[in-house]
């Protein structure tokens, strides 16, 4: 009789959703399926989490061509950074926006997130907008490559570097200044130098050459290619395969 009257109570509890441990009954709705997991298991579940969060932060860059805004500076051969982040967009089908202190377009290349970034401060002032958006989209100095005009290499020649000096370059000076060191990569693009001593100022801000303009698409197009080398393989990988071409 009295086993009789157990399993019935039993049954009684499994009908309303009420739980038999070993021990007797447990008061309760069955818990929800979330509830099922271990402690051990939720610890698990939340610390992917965040470890797939730091690795999509992990994989942004910030590309940083240097340059003027405006018409009157379109196509001068200080704006080739420029030049080379606006190829990049195009390959990479992206578009830039008017934002705080640039123009600024995101790109993904394999499993990377690309912050093409074109400073509105002019040149001089170039280290205010770099800095602000390294901050603002926590992307380390480490992931930083700055594209830029250089006079001390013949037109043409591209140099992938790890840091190094300003070379008498102002965006290179203010960014140096702001960000406290040298130590950064910088993509450095030939233009050549002018005829005479005392020119350099009318050449930075001066036109192409039609024998310049004619070779420049080749030139910008091989200084993105180094772009995403950096982005892709890292910056050592990326000096030995840019910096042997002639």
């Amino acid at each position: 009789m009295r086993h009789a009257m157990r399993s019935e109570r039993k049954t009684t509890l499994e009908a309303k959703g009420l739980h038999i441990s070993a021990k007797g009954a447990t008061l309760g709705a069955k818990r929800p399926h979330f509830l099922t997991f271990a402690p051990m298991q939720w610890l698990t579940h939340i610390a992917n989490f965040f470890r797939k969060k730091d690795s999509e932060d992990d994989m942004k860059y910030l590309i940083a061509g240097l340059g003027n805004m405006g018409p009157d500076y379109d196509h001068t051969r200080h704006n080739i950074g420029f030049e080379v982040v606006d190829a990049l967009a195009k390959r990479l089908d992206a578009h830039f926006k008017h934002e705080q202190l640039g123009d600024l377009a995101e790109a993904k290349y394999k499993g990377r997130t690309l912050v093409l970034l074109k400073p509105s401060t002019y040149m001089n002032l170039s280290g205010k907008a770099v800095r602000h958006w390294l901050t603002k989209k926590k992307i380390p100095k480490e992931r930083l490559l700055v594209v830029v005009d250089d006079l001390n290499l013949s037109f043409g020649q591209i140099r992938l570097r790890a840091k190094g000096g300003d070379g008498g370059h102002n965006g290179l000076k203010s960014i140096n200044q702001l960000m406290g060191g040298n130590n950064y990569a910088r993509l450095r693009i030939g233009i050549g130098r002018p005829k005479f001593a005392g020119e350099q100022v009318d050449y930075v801000l001066g036109k192409w050459t039609p024998e310049q303009a004619e070779k420049l698409p080749e030139i910008v197009e091989r200084a993105a290619d180094a772009v995403l080398l950096f982005a892709s393989i890292g910056l050592q990988h990326a000096m030995t395969a840019v910096n042997k071409k002639k």
